[in-house]
């Protein structure tokens, strides 16, 4: 039986030709900070028409696990199905998205460019946002069922706007959410209020 090889150089990347220069994440994860990609969420929510502050307090929650280029290889050679980037995204989703938009260059290509990974997360949500009702619960406020759709799905976020509880892990994600957005927003220009928070406005039911 062939054993795994353990990645122990950094092999060369191609990446999409418009690449933005921005800081590549740290080697160490505790020197990680999403604020760092401040610019690039501002970016990327403008060109979405979703709210910075929702795009950054997903990178936020999305902090949990390294996201070095050479430490999301090592991640993926120990779990093959893991997502790639400073926003995680997973490979089936990004190839919607990709499709969706016209993206240049690959999945494996948000490990490397965190530009890149964080304007894909933002025409993620701006999807999702397409497709969520107008209405929904009171409980939540639009931004947090989004965030939930970019953890959960589609299909989960307008269950969750019926009003179907959500399930342990879900819960705790929006645990984080709620408690990262006032830092999302503090590290973001005038708080993040430039742009609209979403697509439609909030109505609740």
């Amino acid at each position: 039986m062939a054993r795994r090889q353990v990645p122990t150089a950094e092999p060369e990347v191609r990446r999409p030709a418009d690449r933005e220069d921005v800081r590549t994440p740290p080697l160490r994860p505790h020197d990680y900070a999403p604020a760092d990609y401040a610019d690039a969420v501002v970016r990327g929510a403008r060109e979405s028409g979703v709210s910075p502050v929702l795009v950054m307090t997903v990178l936020h929650n999305e902090a949990y696990k390294p996201h070095h280029p050479l430490l999301e290889r090592l991640w993926q050679w120990w779990k093959p199905g893991a997502s790639f980037g400073v926003a995680n995204m997973h490979r089936a989703t990004f190839e919607r998205v990709r499709r969706s938009h016209g993206l240049p260059g690959r999945w494996q290509d948000l490990r490397d460019d965190p530009a890149f990974a964080i304007r894909a997360a933002a025409l993620y949500l701006r999807d999702l946002d397409r497709l969520l009702p107008r209405r929904h619960v009171r409980r939540y406020t639009r931004d947090e069922l989004l965030a939930l759709g970019y953890n959960t799905g589609e299909r989960n976020m307008r269950a969750f706007a019926r009003g179907v509880p959500p399930g342990p892990m879900a819960r705790a994600y929006l645990r984080r959410f709620r408690a990262n957005r006032e830092r999302a927003a503090a590290s973001l220009p005038d708080g993040g209020t430039v742009h609209p928070v979403s697509a439609h406005a909030d109505t609740e039911v």
